[in-house]
């Protein structure tokens, strides 16, 4: 039991662990299944979201943010690594801030990155439903819609092993996307006689290390998945070495690919004058490879938003369950697998239902909920290596102060401001979610006089 528990008269240490471990995952996934659910939740074509509205901002230096935006996700990537060694559970930020700071701030960590993982499948299928209907106008939005939330509530319900093997499939198209981009996207460049470091210099029209760092700050939206990798730590074969490993692998290749598919686009299109920067991209893509082009990213696009839904959706609900499991969320409705399909039916059922609301929400209100939640789950994870492995076990001689101290201080300084440079409305969205959670923490711990449970999970 974490050293910051108060013992609770209510609730004996036997039945806290006990909580705890009457539900069982079944451990199935290797390293290059945790990896490919960590691809195809970040989705690798995501870059083509902002494209526009990034190099206009940086003035055709797309590049150079990505690359910051990718070493300031490093240091916590590291962090969540570090933690999903500690605590190979299901939880993710949650179980790591609730086992180092105790059950009232770590519920409160929980309930922010909830704010990620319940909207991140509304947005995918609010974006499913766009491009769907523009490419078949008499069918709306809103069927689309559901359509794709019940193909993917169908698939979380079975298992696991369904959802792997639809993000092979998943990540096959996004590869075969990229690879045809990236070699006539060289070919065009290569034609037209394009300097290969004009994405690195830009045109000039915006000067500075502002505008990349504002940049940088957008782009943090397209890394929101590397920790979804550690929700899956009870499905996972040997969690202490395959986790921490496909945390650092999804992170890095997924920046790498960032920054390949922005170099190749920018050299292809040495241009910031678009006709919308926020369809960019299709004229980048059509101007690369024509119409046939433009169709294989349409198809890219889509398999990419519906197996980011599949994986968040897989991700969050099994965040619910940790939660009810530990008593912090109705036990009844959320702490149980389903004996049949072990999964938790209940909590994807809830969380499927909460994504109708796709129908009615804006992008833009999606994305800044998104990333209020994350951004200050992922500064509690980089507090939790500190407090965990610094001042708790002491673990200080050596290279120690280094690996765990310095960088997950770096980590948390980046993470705060990134979160700081987000729009004022995300606060006024986000401060309301988490005074909601107050709200719950109070009633439902009993004024937090729930202990923190033992994590207890051996086979």
């Amino acid at each position: 039991m974490s050293a910051n528990a108060a013992p609770d008269p209510l609730v004996s240490p036997t039945e806290a662990t006990a909580r705890v471990t009457e539900g069982r995952f079944k451990r199935v996934l290797g390293v290059p299944s945790l990896v490919l659910f960590g691809l195809v939740y970040m989705v690798p074509l995501t870059v083509f979201t902002t494209y526009g509205i990034v190099t206009q901002l940086t003035g055709g230096r797309l590049v150079d943010s990505y690359i910051i935006t990718l070493v300031a996700m490093i240091f916590t990537a590291r962090s969540y690594a570090r933690m999903s060694v500690a605590y190979p559970y299901s939880g993710s930020a949650y179980i790591y801030t609730q086992q180092s700071f105790g059950g009232a701030v770590g519920f409160l960590a929980g309930w922010a990155l909830l704010l990620d993982y319940l909207f991140l499948p509304m947005i995918n299928y609010l974006i499913l439903g766009l491009y769907l209907n523009n490419a078949f106008p008499a069918v709306a939005n809103w069927i689309w819609i559901v359509l794709a939330i019940l193909v993917v509530t169908v698939l979380n319900i079975i298992g696991i092993i369904s959802v792997a093997r639809a993000n092979f499939v998943i990540i096959l198209m996004q590869t075969v996307f990229i690879v045809i981009f990236v070699a006539m996207g060289i070919a065009t460049a290569t034609g037209h006689g394009v300097d290969p470091l004009l994405p690195f210099r830009g045109d000039g029209s915006v000067q500075g290390f502002g505008s990349l760092f504002q940049g940088a700050a957008i782009l943090c939206l397209s890394f929101l998945g590397f920790d979804s990798v550690s929700t899956l730590s009870e499905e996972a074969k040997d969690a202490k070495r395959s986790v921490p490993r496909a945390i650092m692998i999804v992170t890095i290749a997924a920046g790498l690919i960032f920054i390949l598919i922005s170099f190749v686009a920018q050299i292809a299109f040495p241009s910031n004058t678009f006709h919308s920067a926020d369809t960019a991209s299709v004229e980048v893509v059509a101007a690369v490879g024509g119409q046939w082009l433009s169709v294989l990213f349409i198809a890219g696009f889509i398999a990419g938003g519906l197996g980011s839904a599949l994986t968040s959706q897989a991700s969050v609900a099994r965040i619910l369950f940790a939660m009810g499991r530990d008593g912090v969320l109705p036990r009844a409705v959320f702490g149980h697998l389903n004996k049949r399909f072990g999964t938790p039916v209940v909590a994807i059922l809830i969380v499927s239902v909460v994504s109708l609301l796709a129908i009615v929400f804006d992008l833009l209100t999606l994305s800044n909920m998104i990333s209020f939640g994350a951004l200050i789950a992922f500064s509690f994870v980089n507090l939790s290596v500190m407090k965990h492995y610094w001042f708790d076990r002491k673990e200080r001689s050596g290279a120690a102060w280094l690996t765990n101290l310095v960088l997950p201080l770096v980590g948390f300084a980046l993470t705060v401001w990134l979160w700081t440079s987000l729009a004022p409305v995300t606060f006024a969205i986000g401060l309301s979610w988490l005074a909601v959670g107050v709200i719950i923490l109070l009633i439902v711990t009993r004024f937090f006089r729930r202990p923190t449970p033992t994590l207890d999970l051996s086979e």
